[in-house]
């Protein structure tokens, strides 16, 4: 039986992308056809998506727009075209979507002290879009109130106030979020072949990333100049960068400071793009002997143990699996109090780090081709042992998406399946058909940063 070993593994180099998929305005004309027909087996009449900076995968999602300093508003009726409710700096911007949608300004989403010489209440011009008469009004907004069980209060907001009073004044209102986010059937959480590729080349980007910082820190660098190695270009980012190393690095989520990187220092770094997030936990280390006192059966104690269970995760996951299949496949490996696991062994990514996640105990949610997920099993040991990650994405796709991905995205399949060769003959996962790895260190685990010529493997 194959064991968990730290051996000789040199990652290949998958290829960087070169042309950049988009999304075209007929993809946006099928979503909105699709929303259409959930609104009416919800038996929603109308509904409004809210969107903010750190929110806007919803709205982004139905439009193209991604709010930047403001909020936005989007009514969605059936039989009308989607209207676009935006600020004073939004409302320029808006033209750059993709989506199909009329723009309308409302001033009050703009930032405070900018003007309003045009306002007028929201309820005027909800109104003369067309949201009288409707019975019953969706608001999804990023998430909602769900219960231990999963039982979710359709009467919980998280949205603005004013949002939520205004709407009610039209009929009886409910939390829709599940409509894009629920995590078997939301519509966000089923990808279409060119939004996969999308997220293949953000992948593509935070993975090599973070393999070029892994490479390159050295003792005495500090963290801002070991954070220069990920050749930040520009792009959107869906999180802070966070990379600590030392005391700090046990919170996980810190940004990077001025702090000198010394030898046997636990690290991490994770970097995210909409539709991919990466990261990576070890010690800036060569060998054992470099670690802190005590720990110096790391590998053995902490590292092998989650590597199995990584392992044990990309060979279960997989279409008509249940969540509850592959918790179980994690967790049977890593119950021990020791690893701290306090999270979900993974969940649902889209432009939003974190969607939803169908891997819970006991789940029988099944998962589905056109899922992306993320591989994100966070040991929390609360010791000396630091930690251990390995947090990639992935997505799911049957015989019929796989080739729709493959003629229309070449360069990204080349690149994925050199990543399930890499899994399948130097890793030894035995990774099924219909998962397709997103990013360009797939699995790969250097427990030492010092030494990255090494890392974990099944033999």
């Amino acid at each position: 039986m194959p064991h968990a070993v730290l051996t000789d593994i040199d990652l290949p180099d998958f290829g960087a992308p070169v042309a950049e998929p988009s999304l075209g305005r007929a993809l946006y004309a099928a979503r909105l056809e699709r929303l259409a027909a959930r609104m009416a087996q919800d038996r929603l009449d109308a509904l409004v998506i809210y969107g903010d900076r750190e929110h806007m995968a919803n709205i982004c999602w139905a439009t193209g727009h991604d709010p930047r300093f403001e909020e936005a508003l989007l009514l969605v009726m059936p039989g009308r075209t989607p209207v676009l409710f935006t600020g004073n700096e939004g409302f320029p911007y808006a033209e750059a979507a993709p989506g199909l949608f009329e723009r309308r300004l409302w001033q009050p989403l703009s930032l405070m002290g900018q003007p309003r010489d045009r306002y007028r209440p929201l309820a005027d011009l909800l109104r003369e879009a067309g949201l009288t008469g409707a019975k019953t009004i969706g608001l999804a907004g990023w998430k909602g109130f769900e219960s231990a069980d999963g039982a979710f209060d359709p009467q919980w907001f998280e949205t603005p106030h004013y949002l939520v009073e205004t709407l009610k004044g039209f009929g009886t209102l409910r939390n829709a979020a599940l409509l894009f986010m629920h995590p078997e059937r939301g519509l966000r959480c089923l990808n279409e072949a060119d939004q996969i590729a999308c997220f293949e080349y953000a992948a593509t980007k935070t993975s090599s990333a973070i393999r070029d910082v892994i490479r390159a820190v050295k003792p005495g660098m500090t963290e801002y100049e070991a954070c220069r190695h990920l050749r930040l270009d520009g792009s959107m980012l869906s999180v802070h960068v966070n990379m600590s190393s030392g005391p700090r690095a046990r919170y996980g989520l810190c940004s990077p400071s001025s702090r000198v990187i010394a030898r046997g220092d636990p690290i991490v770094l994770g970097h995210g793009l909409p539709g991919a997030l990466n990261c990576r936990a070890g010690f800036v280390a060569e060998t054992a002997a470099d670690l802190p006192p005590g720990i110096a059966d790391y590998v053995a104690r902490l590292v092998a143990p989650y590597f199995t269970a990584a392992v044990a995760w990309y060979e279960t996951v997989g279409i008509g699996v249940t969540g509850g299949a592959v918790y179980e496949a994690v967790m049977s490996r890593l119950s021990d109090p020791f690893f701290g696991i306090g999270l979900n062994p993974g969940h649902l990514i889209h432009l939003d780090e974190w969607v939803h996640s169908p891997i819970r105990e006991a789940s029988r949610m099944t998962l589905r081709s056109g899922m992306a997920l993320q591989c994100d099993i966070i040991p929390a040991t609360g010791t000396d042992y630091f930690t251990s990650n390995i947090e990639d994405g992935i997505a799911l796709a049957d015989a019929a998406l796989r080739d729709e991905i493959a003629e229309r995205h070449p360069e990204a399949w080349s690149r994925i399946a050199g990543r399930q060769r890499f899994m399948r003959e130097v890793l030894g996962i035995a990774l099924r058909p219909d998962v397709l790895p997103l990013s360009s260190m797939p699995a790969w685990l250097p427990p030492f940063w010092l030494a990255p010529g090494k890392a974990m493997a099944m033999r």
